[in-house]
């Protein structure tokens, strides 16, 4: 990102939720984003995962500009590009394990032999190969949440955004998945999450602290776990 700004208009005033953002997260990096309620955390994720664009400013994905895209190029970087992990975990209840993961590539067109085998793989990679065959309602809060986090890289995404994933867990869980994104991390994905626990955070290896719309401080905490 780099003079990334984006203002919104509500009656006579204007919203500067993000205002004048540089910020390059290299490939392979594991990142937190942090602040308090209205700093622009939302606002950055969303821009981040091309889920809305930049008022003014630019934003470089993978070396392409998303700014001067359309909704259908922005919508096939999301699928292709991106994977998302969500607090609420957004599974399907009626799909399985198996089937939830494999959504994403129903949707690029991946033939059903070849998405399957991949969503098998994602599962395990995540721990959980033999849950293939379970619902959502199957399932503990942990593991939908890995079943969330092998939705996302079944895509093979240069991206792995997390917006609060721990936030719907318990401590145990919580610290779970944070190893499970850490050991995603070293097999070389890059993971961006918003969270705003302080112990979660450390976690990562670097944090990018939010305030009105601007970063207020960039910690890199020399840290591999």
């Amino acid at each position: 990102m780099e003079g990334v700004r984006k203002h919104y208009r509500t009656g006579d005033s204007v919203v500067k939720a993000l205002d004048g953002i540089d910020l390059r997260i290299r490939e392979g990096e594991f990142v937190a984003i942090m602040g308090p309620s209205g700093s622009g955390k939302s606002t950055m994720m969303n821009i981040l995962g091309c889920l809305d664009t930049p008022t003014a400013g630019t934003y470089l994905l993978d070396g392409r500009d998303v700014r001067g895209m359309d909704d259908d190029s922005l919508s096939d970087v999301r699928n292709r590009s991106i994977g998302f992990v969500f607090q609420a975990f957004n599974l399907l209840p009626r799909l399985t394990a198996l089937e939830n993961v494999a959504l994403p590539l129903q949707y690029a067109g991946v033939g059903k032999e070849e998405r399957l085998a991949r969503a098998r793989e994602a599962l395990r990679q995540v721990g959980l190969h033999g849950r293939v065959a379970h619902r959502p309602d199957e399932l503990s809060g942990g593991q939908r949440q890995r079943v969330a986090v092998a939705r996302a890289l079944v895509t093979h995404p240069a991206l792995i955004l997390a917006d609060e994933p721990t936030g719907n867990l318990d401590t145990t869980t919580s610290i779970e998945i944070m190893r499970l994104f850490g050991e995603i991390r070293r097999q070389g994905n890059t993971v961006v999450l918003v969270t705003h626990e302080e112990d979660i955070a450390r976690y990562t290896e670097r944090i990018v602290y939010l305030r009105d719309g601007k970063i207020e401080s960039d910690e890199n905490l020399h840290k591999d776990r």
